[in-house]
């Protein structure tokens, strides 16, 4: 069932996503502002909160799958089979080994996309209206400003070289075998 759920939540455009938040929950429920923000810290958070959703909304679904095809490769490795017949137990299978033997696939998942987070989504900010470095972009694309856009693109190159650096370190961290060098 939760693959299911999983197929349909990739199978549907961030697009849809957006318009069907801002209308449930902004038009019809008003319980968050449609577009435009506030800088002022009590009113940012509604502002932010549909971004945030839909954002979340539309990465689970190919989230799911790739946690879950990771997690059940890994399961039925060798070495799992080996702990279950010593008779360890199946939480310390999970945790010891299959989630430390999984975490390499899943920081190299979770790094690749904390660029994105520094430098928002065109369509998010640009239905939403938050000024951000997404915005700046397609404001930038829009009035032909080369020189902003090679100032977004070096931002951007930036913070993928700085994730992967981090992908490095916390490899180090989650598995003891990798070393740096």
């Amino acid at each position: 069932m939760g693959t299911v759920i999983a197929v349909l939540a990739m199978s549907v455009s961030t697009l849809l996503y957006i318009i069907g938040v801002q209308f449930l929950l902004g038009k019809l429920l008003r319980w968050f502002p449609i577009s435009g923000f506030d800088y002022s810290p009590e009113v940012m958070v509604r502002f932010l909160a549909l971004p945030v959703i839909v954002g979340l909304v539309s990465g689970i679904g190919s989230d799911m799958r790739f946690y879950r095809t990771v997690f059940v490769e890994e399961s039925s490795r060798d070495y799992v089979r080996t702990a279950r017949a010593k008779g360890c137990g199946e939480g310390r299978i999970m945790g010891r080994h299959v989630l430390r033997n999984s975490l390499i696939p899943i920081l190299t998942n979770v790094v690749v996309t904390i660029p994105f987070l520094f430098t928002g989504s065109l369509l998010l900010e640009s239905f939403f209206g938050i000024p951000g470095l997404g915005s700046i972009t397609v404001d930038a694309i829009n009035a032909n400003d080369f020189a902003t856009l090679r100032v977004v693109v070096y931002i951007d190159s930036l913070l993928f070289v700085a994730g992967q650096i981090a992908t490095d370190f916390s490899y180090t961290l989650a598995d003891p075998r990798v070393r740096l060098g």
